[in-house]
């Protein structure tokens, strides 16, 4: 007698396994129209609070709030049922202490049932993040360049191109590697010194801005579909123009609205005769 089992949404063990098996492929998402067309092809799902930026008009993440996050994170869950979702924790909603981080992560999970959370920062991090892994809260690491921190920063740029930035990020990495996330990002840091990191790092590491060698790739899906127009990263690759196609869509709606062309009887609802 055969029994039947459900497939399974992958989890966070499962993405950490897949270090030395093959690339591991990650996008963002923020609704759920996206998220059911991303589902069946990607690992997990990053709901980043890029979407300050990309839907919200922000010119940072740092004002992002943790309704917002869980607003979208609900909206990807609603969408998905492959892909394992992860939701970042916003600027501030974390850093003042791990009590702070644990009860904000708590309410991410439960008020989104999502499978982990996203933590920027390296080795002054790392006891918050050990203790949320030993609570329970899988922890998807972040180091490199770290946009919360773009106030202290001096600006968007790519890091490690000197020994006392190397020597930062190796210490990071090496800190969130040890204190128990399941996966690192690294960001904005020059191709060598992400390529060292991912070999020497037991867990994978998803590059945005940093390695092929990476274990994984993660990209900001308005960036991949050619949406987001205000600027293009160097790391960026337009999968998809559709900005053009979008802008073309609205014109034409317009002028055919305009011209009384359209609804036309086939888009409005008639009374039946006799």
């Amino acid at each position: 007698m055969s029994v039947h089992t459900a497939k399974r949404r992958l989890a966070p063990a499962d993405i950490r396994a897949l270090k030395g098996e093959r690339p591991i492929v990650s996008l963002t998402a923020y609704t759920t129209p996206v998220a059911k067309l991303m589902d069946p092809h990607v690992d997990f799902m990053l709901v980043g609070d890029s979407l300050g930026m990309v839907l919200y008009g922000l010119d940072s993440t740092v004002g992002v709030t943790i309704e917002m996050m869980i607003a979208h994170g609900q909206a990807v869950m609603r969408g998905s049922s492959n892909a394992c979702v992860v939701v970042d924790l916003p600027f501030g909603s974390y850093q003042q202490s791990k009590e702070q981080a644990f009860a904000t992560a708590a309410r991410v999970l439960k008020e989104t049932g999502c499978s982990a959370i996203k933590l920027e920062g390296g080795a002054e991090m790392a006891e918050t993040v050990h203790f949320l892994t030993q609570r329970g809260i899988p922890v998807l690491g972040h180091v490199g360049l770290m946009p919360q921190l773009i106030n202290t920063t001096g600006g968007y740029r790519s890091l490690g191109r000197n020994d006392k930035e190397v020597e930062k990020i190796r210490r990071d990495a090496a800190a969130i590697d040890e204190a128990g996330a399941f996966a690192i990002v690294i960001e904005g840091t020059v191709e060598p010194l992400a390529r060292e990191i991912t070999g020497k790092v037991k867990v994978p590491t998803i590059g945005i801005g940093a390695s092929p060698a990476c274990d994984g790739q993660v990209l900001v899906v308005d960036d991949v579909l050619g949406i987001f127009t205000d600027f293009k990263p160097r790391f960026v690759k337009h999968f998809a123009n559709l900005a053009p196609v979008m802008s073309e869509a609205f014109a034409t709606y317009a002028e055919e609205v305009k011209a009384r062309s359209f609804p036309g009887p086939e888009h409005t609802f008639q009374l039946k005769k006799g």
